[in-house]
């Protein structure tokens, strides 16, 4: 015999394309369509149920970019479809079926709608591949709704990445960008629709089986005999005939080894993206009524959805969207997961930001559902800080899911479900679904990848496979849990079946009792760039998180020492709004220029009423007088003011300037630098060590130019290959000397750099500071500052949340040369025993570090700032215009002195004027100063409790007394939530406790008042 499987394989999929899919409609019939175009933004339904429609008809153009056309849509089933005694044919069912006009192979990239009804409440969405609404025809056979229509441009689902200028509303043009193709009344012969359902499992399995496998053959011969009795000219009669040709296929259960997927039905909708925040808000609605909708018509279907926040905007923007959405959470079918705010990145937060996407999150599901989420649900953040399972358990949860690691270009994690273990020897049990994606269609390819991918064969049986339309939305589709019914069992198959991320973790953690163990961060090698992108993004972050700090430290001070009333709603909302910007594709720089803007916006907004809550505690502390204090919310004391504390400030310490042929020199009783006649630094000598930090020949504050023209995505990546061309910036215009600062100013390409430079000389360590301010017009380059330190080392230490991690800085396997590009957060620290030096920044989040060989033998190390980028792809002008941004150059420092100056950098002191108190004593104190306090505030309760959260930050083990600074009723230690914490730290009766610490260990503690 020879193989003619191909033939039958060409045979089944025409026959599919050609006869079955067009005959799942047996009849259609246009309906009445009258048209609104809303002059802006998008507006409340009672705005359009108001409006003079227009009228309109398929065929026509509709939509500027980014705009809201509100259709009205009237008729009635035709008299030609019912039989004498008006009902339909048997098997049938009508739907309103719309076509606005999609375009390519994406949902949630173009154009979306949600249908109304007349009454208010929210019906279903309309996205390509999910286009037909059962429950807008009632049930006289009328339909009479209003369509919610968005024509939001598709910037780059094609992923291309084409510099565009549709990403910004001033750019994006006016003229329609869509034509409306089919508003219609369809039959929907649901025995066909089943048939078809039947015939796609099959020839999918069939497809991903061995040609030689005699259930290829066999499934191919089923869907032959099922070609031959289907009548072309009559699909329907003859559907019944063909689903009965392929049960003897479909009933052969799947083998008893066969994978189980736990199919979880989810949306990854991106809180922003290639679309601003306020469209995403609309997308939720879409996607949820999807949801609903779904849930009505199939009983099994449960839906798995994450971010607290895309909840907030379904509650505060549509309350009976948010009803229904309550009725099916209280059945168990609508499940929050997750527990953060949003997705949000997890290497750029800082440690509290982090915290409070749990405190945000869960809370919120806990106060709405009473709902504590047990899982962290982050499929798609870039990369995964080795702080987050201790943050993450602190939180109360016990499992974490990703995917993104699967996007690894060179290594790949050997383990799908591993024990996960984080900077203080916290352990999350972790998953990574085999699949290797997180918005599957169920189609055969991968349920077959998932099953072949799974790494964990022998020691686990089971994975979690998340599907449904995501990125923009829509969710799974009816066909999707068609496929769940059909392979439950199947032969060839894996086992498939309706379940949730908890039912699945519950499950594989009885399963899999002693699994392998990851340690430290989840470093995804791809997308390195989001660590530089969106300069100003990446400020507005930083500057708020720590304006937040002080916010809450004198607000609660204020409070606490002068009754004034704590602006607790105030500071949540204000929280929120920072952490939706931390989201994934925001805080990294990765969306459209109209996301950025709006961060931008708002994170100024944010700073004004931070500064005003600030100034008003601080006065509300000092009273009014005629003395000048200075407030130190940093966690060291500073200029003579202790932690957390106002007092007068000291003297500054001396520095001196001197002029000299060819340079500067700057120097106080700790260090002497040597700045040269082009601005470079030739020498930072260490005076207590006597250590010079410059390595002969080199020079450090040196700008570099490098090409940046990444593979595959622009504003992610940072590729290897960047640093095969490069340009120093060693030509100044010119370097002149302002009092005890020295000026360069610099020119290249389009772009200035005005670079100041001074030492900032402290009573614990001499700091070189430098303040950049960068006029950037570049396209496709990356500007890094490079400071090369004369100590021989093969690692460095970054600081990340909470703690700090050690990397390697040699090459020696594929895991370390793949790190090329890394994230800190304000230093990053190299040394030899005995002598180190840091680097700190006020800034930016990506750096390198890299050994080289020095002069006269042995290496030496570099450390480079990444500033500012210039993709094209998904915001043209990223990065482009003016920045100011500092550095410090932390001579001869230690891990402690990296982590005061730091804060530092990042937390100048405040001076009050015109007070009437000299001192304001701290409401907590700690005796070690490699304690770090990083947060004060008041309880959530609203009971006028203290909380303090605080964290060893050296990697080692210490001790410490915490110490109340006014009368508490005892001290206990919480969670995360503020929850006491069984076996937790206690103090029932004092106002001190003593603490043991591991290294980098979080620690919550409640003062009661």
């Amino acid at each position: 015999m020879h193989d003619r499987s191909h033939l039958v394989d060409l045979r089944i999929e025409r026959f599919l394309r050609e006869r079955l899919r067009p005959a799942v409609h047996r009849a259609r019939h246009p309906l009445t369509v009258s048209v609104w175009e809303v002059d802006g933004e998008p507006v409340p339904f009672a705005d359009a149920l108001a409006a003079d429609y227009l009228p309109f008809s398929t065929d026509r153009p509709w939509g500027r970019p980014w705009g809201t056309t509100w259709f009205a849509v009237q008729g009635e089933i035709p008299a030609a479809w019912r039989d004498a005694t008006g009902a339909l044919p048997s098997g049938t069912r009508p739907e309103l079926v719309i076509d606005l006009g999609f375009t390519g192979s994406q949902s949630g990239f173009q154009c979306e709608a949600l249908v109304w009804g007349r009454n208010g409440v929210p019906i279903k969405g309309i996205a390509p591949f999910n286009s037909a609404v059962a429950a807008a025809v009632d049930a006289d056979g009328r339909v009479d709704v209003l369509v919610e229509a968005a024509s939001n441009p598709d910037v780059g689902s094609d992923w291309e990445f084409r510099p565009t200028a549709v990403g910004d509303p001033a750019t994006v043009g006016r003229e329609p960008i869509y034509t409306l193709r089919a508003v219609d009344l369809a039959l929907l012969d649901v025995t066909v629709h089943e048939l078809l359902a039947d015939a796609v499992t099959l020839y999918g399995l069939a497809r991903q089986l061995d040609p030689a496998s005699p259930r290829r053959a066999e499934i191919f011969a089923a869907l032959e005999r099922m070609a031959d009795v289907i009548d072309p000219d009559d699909v329907a009669g003859t559907a019944a005939a063909g689903r009965a040709a392929l049960q003897p296929a479909l009933e052969r259960p799947a083998h008893a080894s066969a994978h189980l997927l736990h199919a979880v039905g989810h949306a990854h909708i991106d809180s922003a993206w290639l679309w601003p925040v306020r469209e995403t808000a609309r997308k939720v609605s879409r996607t949820f009524s999807n949801v609903l909708a779904l849930m009505d018509s199939d009983p099994e279907f449960t839906f798995v959805s994450s971010s607290a926040q895309q909840f907030a905007w379904v509650k505060e923007h549509y309350p009976t969207l948010w009803q229904r959405l309550v009725a099916r959470v209280r059945e168990g079918r609508f499940v929050p997961v997750g527990g953060m705010w949003v997705e949000s990145d997890t290497n750029m937060p800082g440690g509290e930001a982090l915290a409070r996407q749990f405190v945000e999150g869960k809370g919120f599901f806990l106060d709405e559902f009473g709902i504590d989420t047990p899982e962290v649900w982050l499929p798609d953040s870039f990369g995964y800080t080795a702080a987050l399972p201790q943050v993450a358990r602190a939180a109360g949860a016990r499992w974490f899911l990703t995917q993104k690691i699967s996007w690894n270009e060179i290594n790949r994690v050997p383990h799908h479900t591993f024990l996960w273990e984080g900077i203080d020897g916290t352990r999350l049990f972790t998953h990574f679904p085999p699949v290797d994606k997180y918005n599957s269609d169920l189609d055969a390819a991968d349920l077959a990848h998932a099953e072949r991918n799974f790494a964990d064969k022998g020691r686990a049986t089971m994975s979690l496979l998340p599907y449904g339309y995501g990125d923009g939305g829509g969710g799974p589709t009816r066909e999707m849990t068609q496929t769940v019914a059909r392979t439950g069992s199947l032969e060839g198959s894996p086992r498939l079946r309706h379940s949730t991320s908890e039912a699945f973790f519950t499950a594989a953690e009885r399963e899999y009792t002693n699994p392998e163990i990851w340690s430290g961060e989840l470093y995804l090698e791809f997308h390195r760039g989001t660590y530089t992108s969106q300069l100003r993004t990446k400020q507005g972050n930083r500057r708020s998180e720590h304006l937040l700090r002080e916010a809450e430290l004198w607000a609660a001070t204020a409070a606490v020492r002068t009754g004034k009333e704590y602006p607790a709603e105030q500071l949540q909302r204000l929280w929120r709004l920072v952490l939706l910007q931390q989201f994934h594709d925001i805080l990294p720089g990765s969306s459209i220029a109209w996301v950025h803007q709006d961060a931008e916006r708002n994170y100024a907004a944010i700073a004004t009423e931070l500064n005003e809550i600030i100034d008003g505690s601080l006065r509300a502390l000092v009273g009014n007088g005629d003395r000048t204090v200075v407030a130190n919310a940093a966690p060291h004391p500073r200029d003579g003011v202790p932690a957390l504390a106002i007092g007068a400030a000291g003297g500054e310490a001396a520095v001196e300037l001197t002029e000299q042929s060819g340079g500067v020199v700057l120097a106080d009783e700790r260090a002497r630098v040597v700045i040269d006649g082009s601005g470079l630094i030739v020498s930072a000598r260490d005076l207590v060590s006597g250590r010079e930090t410059v390595p002969p020949g080199q020079v450090a504050g040196l700008l570099q130019l490098h090409r940046d023209t990444p593979t595959q995505w622009d504003a992610w990546d940072i590729d290897e290959h960047y640093r095969r061309t490069v340009t120093d910036l060693v030509t100044a215009d010119s370097v002149t000397v302002d009092g005890s600062t020295v000026v360069i100013e610099r020119s290249f390409g389009e772009s200035t750099v005005r670079q100041r430079i001074w030492l900032d000389s402290g009573p614990e360590s001499s700091v070189l500071r430098m303040a950049l301010d960068v006029d950037w017009h570049e396209k496709q380059k990356l500007l890094k500052l490079a400071f090369p330190i004369d100590v021989h080392t093969d690692h460095a230490a970054s600081e990340i949340q909470f703690g700090h991690v050690v990397r390697p800085t040699h090459t020696n396997t594929s895991w370390d040369a793949a790190r090329f590009e890394t994230v800190a957060h304000r230093w990053v620290q190299v040394a030899e025993p005995g002598f180190g030096a840091a680097v700190v920044n006020d800034s930016t989040y990506g750096h390198d570090v890299t050994r080289h060989a020095r002069e006269g033998g042995g290496t030496y190390s570099t450390i480079r700032l990444s500033l500012v980028r210039a993709a094209l792809f998904p915001d043209p002008q990223q990065d482009q215009g003016r920045h100011h941004l500092e550095v410090g150059f932390v001579i001869g420092a230690d891990i402690a002195d990296a982590v005061r100056e730091g804060y530092r950098i990042n937390l100048a002191h405040r001076v009050v004027t015109d007070a009437a108190t000299g001192t304001v004593e701290p409401l907590v104190t700690v005796d070690n100063t490699g304690v770090v306090v990083e947060a004060v505030k008041l309880a959530t309760d609203g009971s006028g409790d203290v909380i303090v959260r605080l964290y060893e930050a050296l990697g080692r083990r210490t001790t410490t007394a915490v110490t109340a600074g006014f009368p508490v009723s005892g001290i206990v230690e919480t969670d995360l939530l503020e929850r006491p914490v069984d076996g937790g730290f206690a103090a029932p009766d004092g106002g001190a406790v003593d603490l043991a610490l591991r290294p980098f260990q979080l620690v919550t503690l409640r003062f009661g008042r």
